[in-house]
């Protein structure tokens, strides 16, 4: 699938956040801390430099003198959001249109990514995302792509893994195509100079090695169709086309439960990205998701290399359209099943991708998340506190408390009511820098402005 190569065009950054030191009250507003379900009403929140120094009752908290005010009445206040399978432009994209991508997510509350498909230039991206010096999420990136192409024999890999390590890099990204013993020897070796690894699980190494040698992530629920291909089915797993969209027809259910525990013990967590699935099949028709509101932000040329993949995806991959539809149903089972069993789940949408727009996408995933059967803050957690577990970082981020990172979300109504009110944003709070919801709108006008729009 093509990334939104052509969809974000070149724009200078409209002004810059405030000054890290900068002192900022949340007053008489209802805290959704995340660390359990629950709601803390009438509270005041003050952050400075970059931290939530004191979380209280509003009668009681004073807005230390010069401090912003932020009007909380009738509003929530949640942790920012982390979108798990994000892109960053890479290669000879402009600088100024990897800047905007990275706004865009910090548009829709996106306060952290990890970049799915690294290049060298994101490690210094993530640095100056660090240091405040760019609009932009908390960076987590991948190397460079290691696929069947870029790894041809054992050697390859090993040498791959122990330069990706070297070079900085947070994980291994694997792609389709690695051969069995080729994966094998990248596994060790990233085990050996640790560095963790995830994505797409290969043909040739199947779900079952994937989840012994412990991906760290699998990203599209890749392989759990294939595992579940019943026995004497006249498609093997092997003809697997677009995570099985080929073979959901064939699938045995009752395979699904041993295979949600072997991930459970394995420690693996999955990315589902179940709105891209549903974009290509149950989504509506290409007219249909152009009509988005976010669609303003991506190229009428963008928009039109979409709607060829989605319109051929039945023909490309052989699936019928039962057999779509029935994946839908199956990875909707499965996503509730694994969060039953304690197997983790994180928010991910795959992100700029066939009718996913950054800062948008991860929404609609929150959406297709309940629609799996997870409450709304069963959902929410996936991008919130299982993310902070997932990374080591819990006694910094994933919940609203005294002492964390302030990266917040401030809304318009309870989502825990209705997860489509993470839409509904009065403004972001990106460590520790406010953005309201005025200065946000007139940075997406530019965005819009700049493709035509």
């Amino acid at each position: 699938m093509p990334l939104l190569s052509s969809a974000l065009l070149c724009a200078a950054l409209v002004g810059t956040p405030a000054p890290p030191d900068t002192v900022t009250a949340f007053v008489d507003v209802t805290v959704i801390p995340m660390d359990r379900e629950r709601t803390l009403p009438n509270q005041t929140v003050i952050v400075r430099g970059g931290r939530i120094v004191e979380i209280g009752p509003a009668a009681r908290v004073k807005v230390p003198e010069g401090g912003v005010r932020v009007d909380g009445r009738g509003k929530f206040l949640i942790p920012g959001l982390a979108e798990m399978h994000a892109h960053i432009p890479g290669a000879q994209a402009a600088d100024s249109m990897v800047e905007r991508t990275l706004f865009l997510y910090v548009s829709g509350g996106i306060t952290t990514v990890r970049g799915m498909l690294g290049h060298p230039r994101h490690l210094a991206l993530r640095a100056r995302a660090a240091r405040d010096e760019l609009v932009s999420p908390t960076i987590y990136t991948s190397g460079p792509s290691l696929n069947g192409n870029s790894l041809p024999d054992p050697a390859a890999a090993a040498k791959a893994v122990r330069e990706q390590k070297e070079a900085g890099y947070d994980f291994l990204k694997i792609h389709p195509g690695i051969r069995r013993e080729v994966f094998e020897t990248l596994a060790a070796t990233a085990h050996r100079v640790r560095i963790a690894f995830a994505g797409h699980v290969p043909l040739d190494v199947g779900l079952q090695r994937a989840l012994e040698t412990r991906f760290a992530t699998i990203d599209h629920l890749d392989g759990y169709i294939e595992a579940m291909v019943r026995e004497g089915s006249p498609v093997e797993p092997s003809q697997s086309a677009f995570f099985g969209m080929n073979l959901a027809e064939q699938v045995d259910e009752s395979k699904m439960a041993a295979l949600v525990s072997a991930t459970k013990q394995a420690g693996v967590w999955n990315v589902p990205t179940q709105i891209l699935m549903e974009n290509l099949i149950v989504g509506g028709s290409a007219e249909e998701l152009a009509a988005r509101p976010e669609m303003r932000y991506v190229a009428p040329a963008t928009l039109a290399e979409w709607a060829e993949s989605k319109n051929s995806m039945l023909e490309e991959t052989g699936a019928s359209a039962a057999s779509a539809r029935r994946m839908i149903e199956v990875r909707r089972k499965l996503i509730k099943a694994l969060h039953a069993a304690g197997a983790g789940l994180l928010l991910g949408s795959d992100a700029p991708q066939v009718y996913n727009v950054p800062g948008f996408s991860t929404h609609r995933e929150l959406e297709a998340m309940v629609a799996a059967g997870l409450t709304p803050y069963q959902a929410l957690e996936t991008g919130t506190r299982n993310v902070a577990t997932f990374f080591g970082t819990l006694k910094e981020t994933g919940t609203v408390e005294r002492g964390k990172r302030a990266d917040l979300v401030l809304l318009d109504a309870d989502p825990l009511k209705d997860i489509r009110s993470t839409t509904r944003r009065s403004g972001v709070m990106l460590r520790g820098r406010w953005m309201p919801r005025a200065e946000i709108d007139a940075r997406l006008a530019a965005v819009a402005r700049s493709v035509g729009r």
